[in-house]
């Protein structure tokens, strides 16, 4: 039997010399040996890795360099765990054996853009069980599932198709916003780079469950190599009967089309990216009407981040009842976080709902990568709340940490030690919204602006030090910004400068 290579070809694998390992394997290896450029599992921390399977044994070594193959390669199978880098069958390492992993259970095994591999781990059971289900059932069984929205905002997911079901008939779309944007975040460009299918699959359920003939994958530019892969993927998939007309032998069809952002921030928010969709400048939409009855072209829209259509898989293919049984309140199935900042295990895991962060941080994150003590932790995007030690055994729940001021968002957890200055960080977060805000309402591009400028007032540190009258003036912006402005952008923005204030405020003073 010949002996498998695994060597990873997503853009972090790439980006720390993937494509050198690989290619020492090739130039080293034996005659009868085949490379896979598979996907990543996601441990990035463990990165470039390496996988070998010989005699249906597969076991990894991480993270291994070009001028590691050579050794690795020399030695037999037997005494593999003599290398430095050995680390065993993956799943039985550590990083791996506490997580609960359904939307990446295949992220990894396999190249993402071989058909059979993806049909041979039960891709496509999800589609052709709704296939044999009413769009109505179909989206029954994505309620009762309580599957709610990955990209931040956690709204019910069967709601969402349920109004597009019943907005008539005639033209609808499905749109899934895959412009990820938030720092410390890569869920989506793991989940299109390592398993490209799940997502072609999610937006197929869509489509029969609401009736759309036609969807959309907005993908923000600065994922080349994930454009590689999910043109590649539709393009077989249209090859293989999974796309177009009559697919699976119904009258049903569908197609999807791949559209690419501009680097803007602001085309995260569904309004915006849809603005973008239809060729004008990414600027938000006043709410309502809803996207759901009036999206794209004015036509009913289900607009999904890339997770979200993921999990409808998994609802569909194990039931509804099945990933409800995991989570905690209405917080049900799992939750991706992405590990990242100043980390020393940085990378993506999948737990259930309600373990808590300072389980995350202890179980996975592995401390800090400069090896001083974690100092706070914010979670959800550059707009979300700076925790500190006391708020981490907050459950990993959308309503637990709603009533600590905080949010979930699209699952970022960023590290910060000791050495951070959190006043520096508040009014990053005012510059952060001044650089990327739409510009269309006034509380968010003006706000913005007059909030740096008191947070700099406030850190010129001068003898008096900062006033009460500095505060008050910035609690009064927090307050309009958040009341007035006319999307998350703007709304958002008061989470981290407030949190920062608040349980850091030695920083300020």
């Amino acid at each position: 039997m010949s002996t498998r290579y695994y060597v990873p070809r997503d853009t972090t694998a790439l980006a720390v010399g993937a494509e050198a390992v690989a290619q020492a394997i090739s130039d080293l290896g034996s005659s009868d040996a085949e490379i896979v450029r598979n996907g990543s599992r996601g441990a990035f921390w463990l990165e470039p890795l390496l996988e070998i399977e010989s005699e249906g044994v597969r076991v990894g070594f991480g993270p291994v360099s070009a001028s590691d193959v050579a050794g690795i390669l020399a030695i037999s199978a037997s005494d593999y765990a003599t290398h430095p880098c050995y680390l065993g069958p993956l799943e039985t390492h550590d990083w791996f054996t506490g997580q609960h992993r359904l939307t990446f259970a295949r992220a990894g095994l396999d190249d993402p853009l071989s058909m059979e591999g993806y049909i041979a781990r039960r891709g496509f059971d999800g589609f052709k069980r709704a296939i044999t289900l009413t769009p109505s059932e179909i989206v029954e069984e994505v309620t009762r599932s309580g599957l709610r929205g990955r990209g931040g905002a956690a709204f019910p997911a069967g709601i969402k198709w349920r109004t597009v079901l019943e907005a008539g008939h005639g033209q609808k779309y499905i749109v899934c916003n895959a412009d990820e944007g938030d720092s410390g975040t890569f869920a989506d460009r793991l989940l299109m780079e390592a398993d490209p299918y799940q997502l072609i699959e999610g937006m197929l359920i869509a489509g029969l469950a609401v009736g759309a003939d036609r969807g959309y994958i907005y993908l923000r530019s600065e994922y080349p190599k994930t454009q590689e892969i999910i043109r590649a993927a539709i393009a077989r998939a249209e090859s293989a009967g999974y796309l177009g007309d009559g697919i699976c032998g119904t009258d049903m069809r569908f197609s999807i089309e791949l559209r690419l952002g501009a680097g803007a921030y602001i085309c995260g928010e569904e309004t915006a990216l849809l603005e973008s969709l239809e060729g004008r400048r990414g600027m938000v939409r006043a709410k309502p009407p809803l996207p759901a009855l009036k999206g794209l072209f004015s036509k009913p829209t289900v607009v999904n981040n890339v997770l979200t259509l993921a999990a409808v898989t998994t609802v569909m293919a194990e039931g509804a009842q099945t990933y409800a049984a995991l989570g905690s309140g209405r917080s049900l199935g799992t939750l991706t976080l992405q590990l990242a900042g100043n980390v020393r295990r940085g990378g993506l895991i999948e737990v259930p709902y309600g373990v808590t962060l300072s389980q995350v941080l202890e179980e996975y994150a592995g401390g800090t990568r400069s090896g001083r003590p974690m100092r706070a932790v914010q979670v959800g995007g550059p707009l979300g709340s700076y925790l500190p030690e006391a708020q981490w055994d907050t459950p990993l729940d959308y309503e637990a940490f709603a009533g600590a001021g905080a949010m979930l968002g699209h699952g970022g957890v960023v590290v910060f030690d000791d050495s951070v200055d959190m006043a520096a960080q508040a009014r990053f977060a005012f510059e952060f919204c001044a650089l990327e805000s739409c510009g269309k309402c006034t509380p968010c591009r003006a706000g913005s602006v007059r909030g740096a400028e008191i947070i700099d007032r406030i850190i010129a540190r001068d003898v008096s030090g900062p006033s009460e009258e500095h505060f008050a003036l910035l609690e009064d912006l927090c307050h309009t910004m958040e009341h007035g402005s006319l999307c998350a952008m703007g709304g958002l923005t008061p989470m981290p400068v407030r949190s920062a204030i608040k349980f850091f405020p030695e920083d300020f003073s």
